[in-house]
């Protein structure tokens, strides 16, 4: 019997950086009646608040939730309030040396899209992320832009070369984040064993990015049972599914 559930969240809960919808939030309460629930996701804490928290039925417990924004660097736990208990932040040398080393990336690849929505660049503290359409860029551009990876996949294979330091992952439509080695979604999946007391065995991941050099694939290689969906409407299928199991 699993006790712990585990969900990327864009792309696998919600729409790139879009609410989670009325169906999801449900479906979401429900299985937080029957078990614990986390999610790992690139996007820093104020976006887990604007897509996820703020959605969820009103009156909702969140004892049972855990929330770990930028891929596990940081870990949030509700206790009255939500509480920060880590954050694995990147040191002023190690961001500098990180986003000098995506532009060059960036121009190696021949990368120049033709418009930008905000920001392509963003410090997360403990991530630094690229979104290649920019931060604000409407869902309809950026499901059309990389949605086989090509495009990421050969800025990640330079970006690899300029910092083997620290890691490197694709996640989401549009963006390739950047941790500190080893802090990734198999860091946050060991966090949850320590935190919680809850083996490995007793989880099971649900994401949409859980091939080699998505930002999903490392809660894979940590050992956890995991379910690859193509999109939010199938996730719900998932939770649907793991309802029916748990609550028999």
């Amino acid at each position: 019997m699993k006790k712990l559930i585990v969900f990327d969240l864009d792309g696998t809960l919600a729409e790139s950086k879009s609410a989670l919808d009325p169906e999801m939030a449900q479906l979401l309460s429900g299985l937080l009646a029957v078990a614990k629930v986390a999610v790992i996701s690139g996007g820093d804490w104020p976006q887990f608040q604007k897509q996820l928290v703020s959605n969820l039925p009103p009156g909702q417990s969140m004892e049972n939730l855990l929330l770990l924004p930028t891929c596990g660097t940081k870990f949030f736990r509700f206790t009255n309030e939500w509480t920060k208990l880590y954050s694995e932040d990147f040191t002023a040398a190690e961001k500098e040396k990180i986003i000098s080393s995506l532009n060059r990336a960036l121009a190696a690849a021949g990368f120049t899209p033709a418009q930008t929505w905000g920001e392509i660049i963003e410090d997360r503290g403990s991530q630094i992320t690229f979104s290649a359409l920019g931060q604000q860029a409407p869902l309809s551009a950026k499901e059309t832009w990389d949605p086989d990876f090509s495009k990421r996949t050969a800025i990640k294979a330079i970006l690899d070369t300029y910092i083997p330091e620290f890691s490197v992952r694709m996640g989401g439509t549009t963006s390739i984040d950047v941790t500190k080695p080893g802090i990734d979604k198999a860091y946050g999946i060991h966090k949850l064993r320590d935190l919680l007391g809850i083996a490995i065995s007793e989880m099971i991941f649900v994401g949409d990015a859980l091939f080699p050099g998505g930002n999903d694939y490392p809660a894979k290689q940590a050992g956890v049972l995991s379910i690859q969906v193509r999109d939010h409407n199938e996730t719900k299928r998932v939770i649907e599914a793991i309802i029916a199991c748990l609550g028999a």
